[in-house]
């Protein structure tokens, strides 16, 4: 896992890679919408199975038919491969 700040450079082909991710700040964040609460909370749940996996959790908010995942790796005050290795995998989740 590589814990290295990333340059802007290499944040822009990070982001480039995903759909729907934004950048701000020093967080990498997207919203996902479902149908209702039972999708957003089982699909908080296989994120967390890949934060577990990862040893990098995200911030995530949810509520009724939503979820909000923020990235950043605290430790470097900013965003890592780590975040975008993650973005990838919460991506690929099926929604």
């Amino acid at each position: 896992m590589s814990r290295r700040k990333l340059s802007d450079e290499e944040i822009a082909v990070g982001l480039s890679k995903l759909e729907g991710w934004k950048v701000d700040g020093e967080w990498l964040k997207k919203r996902f919408d479902f149908r209702n609460f039972a999708l957003s909370l089982d699909f908080v749940n296989k994120v967390g199975e890949f934060a577990e996996e990862a040893d990098h959790h995200p911030d995530i908010k949810f509520g009724w038919g939503y979820v909000e995942i923020e990235l950043t790796t605290h430790d470097t005050g900013g965003l890592t491969q780590n975040d975008f290795d993650l973005a990838g995998k919460i991506q690929g989740i099926d929604h």
